[in-house]
Formats: C-alpha cells, sequence, structure tokens
C-alpha cells in the first residue's frame, strides 16, 4: 500500500512542484495544506509530511510539525529555506530538507521516512540534514500502514 503525503506548503506553484515528485516517487497525496487548521485536518489520512516553516498563518510549521507526529503519528520532514528556525520542533521530524530542494532529494527523502525503521545514521541524501535518532518523538512512534 502506499504511503500517503500531506504537504504543508503555503506557496501553491511549490507545493504543485512537491505534489509531482511525490507522486512520481511513487506515493499519494493525502492533501496540501497552506496553514496549521487545514494541516490538521488533512492529518487523519496520512503517514509522512513535508511542512514548510512560514505559512499563511505565520511562522506555525515547527508547531505543526509537533502535532503531526505526537498527535497523528506521522512522520515529519521540514522542507524550508530557513532550517534555523526549526529549534526544539527537530525533535518531532527526521529531519529537514533545505530549500531549494532538488526532486531526487524529496524523492530518496520520502523512501527513508516510508520505512519500517529509518536509518538515519546511514541516510547520506543531497539536501537533506536527519536529525539524531532518539533525540525525537517520532522514533517511539508507531509507523501506520
Amino acid at each position: 500500500m502506499s504511503k500517503k503525503v500531506l504537504i504543508v506548503e503555503d506557496e501553491i506553484f511549490v507545493a504543485l512542484e512537491i505534489e509531482h515528485i511525490v507522486e512520481d516517487a511513487g506515493f499519494t497525496v493525502g492533501a496540501i495544506a497552506a496553514d496549521r487548521q487545514a494541516a490538521l485536518d488533512a492529518a487523519n489520512d496520512c503517514d509522512i509530511a513535508l511542512v514548510d516553516l512560514n505559512l499563511r498563518d505565520g511562522p506555525t510549521g515547527p508547531g505543526i510539525g509537533i502535532e503531526l507526529a505526537s498527535r497523528y503519528g506521522i512522520r515529519v520532514i521540514y522542507v524550508t529555506a530557513n532550517p534555523a528556525q526549526i529549534g526544539a520542533a527537530s525533535a518531532a521530524a527526521l529531519g529537514v530538507i533545505t530549500k531549494p530542494f532538488r526532486a531526487h532529494s524529496i524523492a530518496e527523502t520520502l523512501q527513508l521516512a516510508a520505512a519500517e525503521e529509518p536509518e538515519l545514521e546511514a541516510a547520506e541524501i543531497a539536501g537533506f540534514t536527519p536529525f539524531p535518532p532518539g533525540s525525537g518523538s517520532w522514533s517511539g512512534l508507531e509507523s501506520r500502514g
């Protein structure tokens, strides 16, 4: 069964580009959300989330990542040009893809996130920085699927 990906991005052209990458990588897009409420409304149906930090409702991405991981068991990957803004919210995520991104960075990171037990220590994906395993709530979450 294909994992469903939630895209949390308020810039529509960026969101559509990510949508094509996700589908080309063999995943299903569960929803595209431009703010916190839309992301949480779509969360029940998704397994992985690609989350920008600065959205239509402000810099809510880090908080959204925490909620998606802790309340819904979603594996979170931040996608941002400002990784320093993630702060303590890194505890909820597998890592960060830095904008501007390359399609293969997103595709390979999604493959990693879809694994039963992601091997972050061995991840060598250009443009992706993994957060230390065991440092975040995601490591103890059940994989849905």
